[in-house]
């Protein structure tokens, strides 16, 4: 190898060398800018979380974020149950018909002090009225000029030429309400009873509000007489369920109805409530003396009665129901009694064949005996194990029989009483005298 050719390698060994070095340097200088940029950022960032901090004050844990968020939705609830709490001047929707029997206005809008200070009443009287839920207690107040009638569906005011009704809310619609309606109209129009006023109108509510109890009694009936007769032929959970459901509804049922019964005695008990019924003959007379209320009497008296006979019917099913329940019970629990009883015989049976196993297992041991030399060894042994363990479920099953026989006394028998006799038939025996 020549001269010139080994100098030329060493310089371009030098130059690759001193790259290497300059790249080296220029690495390091960019980590360490790089490095300073990031903790002069840090600085930054730790100064303006000092700033947020100074500007905005403490920071809110997360208990007193929660306690803020549960007092603003108590605050929003609030708001809301006040926004929706209806006026004391409330708006009331009403059908009124006059002295002929006429619908006058239809679901017209009337306020309630207007109709208080028109009719005579207080603003408590209309309170019930004025209810959004079905009515339970069934009332009938009487006041001077008028009388409230709340039993049901209706919800009416008679006075001595007119009757408002009261429309509650989903009822203009339904088939009970138009009946009502057109009842009450052909009975304020047929003046040739003799009856006045308002005990036509009385009448047509009442009946109404009877209809409607024996329209639910007749479905109830059904109901339960039909799953009662199922009950008969197969008792299984469902209509066990149903039974249940159905009993609910019947004692609901008996609650409304003997509310409307309640309702209707208390006035009949009340002969100052009868006296101001009598509104027609106040108005012509002019003055406040006691009114001859015989036919009041009546027409009360008779829906009465039939109420009553609707809550004793209604009474009789409950009994009945009550008795298919008791008997159901009863079955159930005769049924769980012989499956135990079942389950019982079933071991003693076990622990009589493991009494016979025993024996058989002692000779299986490696222990030497005479026996196994004998001919009649294991004819023997078997006898020996069946006749053991036979006896073991013979006591066990017998056991099990006296335990299982009911008696009042606990097992203890106590000697036969003679029956009592007169003392002179005491000195009489089989032969005579």
């Amino acid at each position: 190898m020549s001269a010139p050719f080994l100098a030329l390698n060493l310089n371009r060994s030098k130059l690759l060398s001193r790259r290497g070095l300059l790249q080296c340097s220029l690495l390091q200088q960019r980590k360490f800018s790089s490095s300073v940029r990031a903790v002069a950022g840090s600085g930054r960032r730790k100064m303006s979380w000092f700033s947020r901090l100074r500007n905005t004050g403490p920071v809110e844990s997360p208990a007193g974020l929660a306690e803020g968020q549960e007092e603003a939705a108590k605050a929003a609830i609030l708001e809301k149950a006040m926004k929706g709490r209806q006026p004391t001047d409330l708006m009331l929707k009403c059908t009124v018909l006059d002295l002929e029997g006429n619908v006058k206005t239809i679901s017209g809008q009337f306020k309630k002090s207007i109709l208080c200070s028109e009719h005579g009443l207080n603003p408590r009287d209309l309170r019930k009225i004025d209810s959004r839920t079905p009515n339970l207690v069934a009332t009938i107040l009487v006041r001077e000029q008028a009388f409230l009638v709340n039993i049901l569906h209706i919800r009416a005011l008679v006075k001595a030429d007119t009757v408002i009704l009261f429309d509650t809310y989903g009822s203009v619609d339904s088939r009970l309400h138009s009946v009502f309606l057109y009842h009450l109209e052909h009975n304020l129009k047929a003046k040739g009873s003799g009856s006045p006023y308002e005990f036509r109108a009385l009448d047509s509510i009442l009946l109404s509000v009877l209809s409607a109890l024996e329209a639910e009694m007749v479905f109830i009936r059904n109901l339960v007489g039909g799953l009662l007769a199922e009950l008969e032929d197969d008792i299984d959970h469902d209509r066990f369920k149903r039974l249940l459901h159905y009993s609910r509804r019947l004692a609901s049922f008996q609650n409304r109805a003997k509310l409307v019964q309640q309702a209707i005695d208390e006035v009949l008990e009340q002969d100052e409530d009868l006296d101001a019924m009598c509104l027609t003959e106040k108005k012509e007379s002019q003055t406040h003396t006691a009114h001859d209320h015989s036919e009041l009497e009546v027409l009360l008296e008779s829906f009465s009665k039939q109420v009553e006979e609707i809550v004793t019917e209604a009474n009789n099913i409950d009994a009945n129901v009550q008795s298919t329940q008791e008997i159901v019970e009863l079955m159930l629990d005769s049924n769980r009694n012989s499956l135990l009883a079942l389950d019982l015989k079933v071991s003693i049976g076990t622990m009589g064949l493991g009494a016979g196993a025993l024996v058989a297992g002692l000779f299986g041991m490696n222990l030497k005996s005479t026996l196994e030399e004998t001919d009649w060894g294991f004819l023997g042994m078997t006898a020996l194990s069946g006749v053991v363990a036979g006896s073991v479920a013979w006591a066990g099953l017998r056991r099990l029989a006296q335990i299982r026989k009911l008696s009042l006394m606990n097992g203890q028998r106590r000697p036969p009483k003679r029956p009592w006799l007169p003392l002179p038939l005491r000195r009489r025996n089989n032969q005579g005298w």
